[in-house]
């Protein structure tokens, strides 16, 4: 059973967190949209579109902003308490700092239910329509081509691409092979392929057949045929691993693994944050009312100085060993939750030091 204070505290705790968010969120689409507002108007883009695209937007931000959201808003209220010597009242009643702690700890795994769901939920097709909606009308050219894609699609089956423009689904020079064992059954050649309504168009079409006594080679100006393998996951875009489910993301993992995929940290490195970023509410909240809840010369501003600092570094951390491990061999899982355990770590001084 919830007694009064835990449900004065978490009340207060939860609802500086949503207001924070009613604030800070339409602020941030504001400048946001002020920044594209141009780009929008040259490019003549239906309002239909815009509309959907900032309600994509702000979902997509908030899923990683979250956490610096519950950070500051905990910060704030908390601190007031203790301007209001409200905390020193909590603790003179004979209440134990653990005691004091324990609303936070009880909205935090609120927040970190909430932010999984969300993830699960809404994140992956949010960051699907973002992405879209900055290829189609944002990014100059076609900055996603790749060049030189080999892929083994399955156990039997390699494909190849000298360059394939994800944006118009055109890949150039593509080659597939089929083994049996390893003896090479036939071989396909085409000057292009492209991909609409499921059916592959292969222009300057050659395949090659090997028997045993000889060969068969077949010539077609144009081809339209279906192949076993999606012309997306030929070159996976960046974000790709973020417009997919966990289910469906460990299964892409998996796939990419057996096609030979050598960058696969940037999948992992999606794959991990999925957990690391609503479990970093805990860390937050407590290193919020550690260094919130004892009143300090300078009053809430030097709260919320601190605050900032800690946040920023957070963030700088997370870009930092995020993009190390996307870029590199490192391992992803410590490079993803090097942030979390760093500051879990200094939360537990903090903690030991408030509890004083």
């Amino acid at each position: 059973m919830l007694s009064i204070l835990d449900k004065y505290i978490l009340k207060r705790y939860l609802g500086a967190f949503a207001l924070l968010l009613v604030l800070f969120l339409p602020i941030m689409v504001t400048v946001h949209i002020a920044e594209k507002v141009g780009k929008i108007i040259a490019k003549d883009v239906p309002a239909g579109e815009v509309i959907i695209y900032l309600l994509d937007f702000t979902i997509y931000f908030s899923n990683f902003l979250f956490p610096l959201f519950l950070f500051i808003s905990t910060m704030f209220f908390t601190s007031k308490l203790a301007m209001n010597t409200e905390v020193i009242a909590f603790l003179s009643s004979g209440v134990s700092f653990n005691r004091f702690l324990r609303p936070y700890i009880i909205g935090a795994t609120i927040v970190c239910v909430f932010a999984l769901i969300f993830s699960a939920v809404f994140v992956p097709n949010a960051s699907s329509g973002f992405n879209e909606f900055q290829s189609k009308y944002f990014r100059r050219g076609d900055d996603k081509n790749t060049t030189n894609v080999f892929r083994q699609i399955n156990d039997n089956e390699n494909i190849y691409v000298s360059n394939y423009q994800p944006s118009n689904k055109n890949g150039f020079d593509f080659t597939l092979e089929h083994f049996d064992g390893i003896d090479l059954k036939y071989k396909i050649y085409a000057q292009r392929i492209k991909f609409k309504d499921s059916i592959y168009t292969l222009t300057g079409y050659k395949k090659r057949t090997i028997l045993e006594n000889g060969e068969i080679i077949e010539r077609e100006q144009k081809k339209d045929t279906l192949f076993s393998f999606d012309i997306d996951e030929l070159t996976p875009t960046d974000y790709i691993a973020e417009t997919k489910t966990f289910t469906e993301l460990n299964k892409f993992i998996e796939l990419e693994e057996k096609r030979g995929n050598s960058n696969l940290n940037i999948y992992y490195v999606e794959k991990y944050k999925r957990t690391s970023i609503p479990v970093s509410a805990f860390i937050f909240t407590i290193i919020a009312v550690a260094v919130s809840s004892v009143k300090k010369r300078g009053g809430m501003g030097m709260n919320l100085a601190i605050g900032i600092v800690i946040a920023m570094t957070y963030v700088f951390l997370d870009k930092v060993f995020g993009t190390i491990a996307e870029k590199s061999t490192f391992n992803p899982w410590i490079a993803v939750w090097f942030p979390n355990i760093f500051f879990a770590v200094v939360a537990f001084f903090l903690i030991r030091n408030a509890r004083r």
